[in-house]
């Protein structure tokens, strides 16, 4: 994946003898084990197509869609990730092609591109796939108004035949930050919708039509909708808010949340300045360390279904 060799933890001898381990040397031994190239997750028991969706932005959505994918990707399983959203944010951490003129989404909504054709291989695993997203993308949302099927565009050409020509086991639609025909179209294209929900204090501000969202789309549109799992992001364990918020949402929603939480971590924000996953920019930090975590808590969840 392009990711630095992780080295051997160090050890410090007391004078007796013993071992003591340094925090450092724990982590980097972690590290070790969950980047081993023989530790594979299972395959899910079905092809599980996810949209990651919240309209509110900055709660680290397209983050949690890159460094999911390729924590799957990096333990064995055949990812795609579809970036909808304008900004392209998803294609730069995946380190593909978003030029003017490429193949992308975009064609791929308006039917001119087939969907095999418009994806490209991630620079940072052979196992991870990318749609990506250009400029062109930007005018999509004025233009899908006037077309036919305009909240099943993306559906049309997500068929079972175009995903089998690319074998992914997961697939991660990344939506903008809004709920546009952009987003509608994804719910409708997809089985699962994962909710990223940030550690604070307006976490739940405008959750609830987003929600409201979800439920329309599950009655007019696509009743195989399931909003499945929810991801808390920044979280910060040295306020008292942070585990607030936790409990809060866990208490909603039970079983649906992750067990794993992404804390706040300077290189999960560094990480896309340099075009990469932060499991590729520093794969032994805590950030990349809890989105592996959180990759192989999603892929336990699917064998288990």
């Amino acid at each position: 994946m392009g990711a630095e060799e992780v080295q051997p933890p160090v050890s410090h001898p007391t004078p007796t003898g013993e071992v003591n381990w340094t925090p450092i040397a724990e982590e980097a031994e972690r590290a070790a084990k969950l980047l081993h190239p023989d530790k594979q997750f299972p395959k899910p028991s079905h092809r599980r197509v996810f949209t990651i969706a919240n309209q509110k932005g900055g709660v680290g959505k397209t983050t949690s869609a890159v460094n999911l994918a390729a924590g799957l990707a990096m333990h064995g399983l055949k990812v795609l990730v579809i970036d909808l959203d304008p900004q392209g944010n998803a294609s730069t951490a995946l380190g593909v092609d978003r030029r003017s003129g490429t193949p992308s989404i975009y064609e791929v909504l308006l039917g001119e591109v087939s969907l095999k054709d418009a994806s490209q291989v991630s620079d940072q695993s052979p196992n991870l796939w990318c749609v990506p997203a250009t400029i062109d993308l930007a005018g999509a949302e004025i233009e899908l108004v006037e077309m036919h099927g305009r909240e099943s565009r993306l559906k049309a050409a997500l068929t079972d035949e175009a995903f089998d020509e690319l074998g992914p086991d997961y697939v991660f639609i990344d939506c903008p930050p809004s709920l546009g025909l952009l987003t509608v179209n994804a719910m409708v294209a997809a089985q699962e919708v994962l909710i990223p929900i940030q550690c604070e204090y307006y976490a739940l501000e405008g959750l609830s039509q987003l929600l409201k969202n979800i439920d329309l789309v599950q009655k007019h549109l696509n009743p195989d909708l399931d909003l499945s799992t929810i991801l808390l992001t920044m979280y910060d364990g040295r306020t008292k808010l942070a585990d607030q918020v936790s409990a809060e949402v866990r208490q909603h929603f039970g079983d649906v949340v992750l067990q794993t939480v992404i804390p706040r971590n300077v290189k999960v924000s560094e990480a896309p300045s340099f075009g990469q996953t932060v499991l590729a920019y520093d794969p032994g930090s805590r950030g990349a360390m809890s989105y592996l975590d959180a990759s192989r808590e999603l892929a336990e969840r699917g064998a288990a279904e």
